[in-house]
Formats: C-alpha cells, structure tokens, sequence
C-alpha cells in the first residue's frame, strides 16, 4: 500500500466527536500533501475544514489526526491546518457518509438504466 493510501485509512479512522462518521467520509479533509526532507522520511501536510466555523473541537480533531498518524514510521512530521475556503457542505460527504446520515446519495444513476417514457 501506498502511503497515500495509509494515510487515508488513518483518515478513516479519525471521527468528527459530535458526528459518528470519519473526517474523511464525511468530506472535511480538504488535502493532503507530501515532502520528502533531509531524515529520507515524509512531511505530512493535511488541510481539512470543519462541519461550521464555531465548531469547538477543530483542536481536538487536528490533534487526534497527528496522534495517528505519527504512528506511521514513514512520516516525520505532520502538520494540520484548518480552512474555511471553501465553507464544507453536506454535498461533500461520500456516499458512505450521506446514507449513514440519512441523506440521499448524490451520485447519478447508471447510464444503462432505462425510464418507461411510454404514455397510456
């Protein structure tokens, strides 16, 4: 696996305290960037949002998210920054994350799908 991937799963695993679905399904993290440095391990740079600007557990989940990261030797540091730009929405969310909510899922029907036009 990829350490991309690794981190994603990691992401997978980092949950909004006041919503039981994972930042990453839930469409907060914005991205995630990697540089290599000097100690040949990797600099982690993740931009994530939060559900509402007043949300008051934007530290504890920057934190929880370099707690388990850290875990991966691969990484050197990591570093979590929060945005606003743009403002996150329910659109953002996974399918995973909107069916877990009680949302409809975004995402278009099959091509193949046929719809009866026929009138009576």
């Amino acid at each position: 696996m990829i350490l991309r991937e690794r981190i994603i799963e990691v992401l997978k695993n980092c949950f909004d305290p006041e919503i039981p679905i994972d930042l990453w399904n839930l469409g907060l993290i914005y991205d995630i960037k990697l540089s290599d440095n000097n100690e040949k391990k990797v600099d982690v740079h993740i931009i994530m949002s939060l559900t509402t600007p007043g949300c008051s557990m934007g530290n504890s989940m920057a934190e929880d998210i370099k707690k388990q990261l850290s875990k991966i030797k691969a990484i050197n540091t990591v570093n979590v920054e929060v945005t606003f730009d743009p403002p996150w929405n329910p659109k953002m969310m996974t399918d995973f994350a909107r069916k877990k909510l009680g949302f409809e899922p975004t995402k278009s029907p099959k091509s193949d799908q046929k719809i009866n036009a026929e009138w009576e």
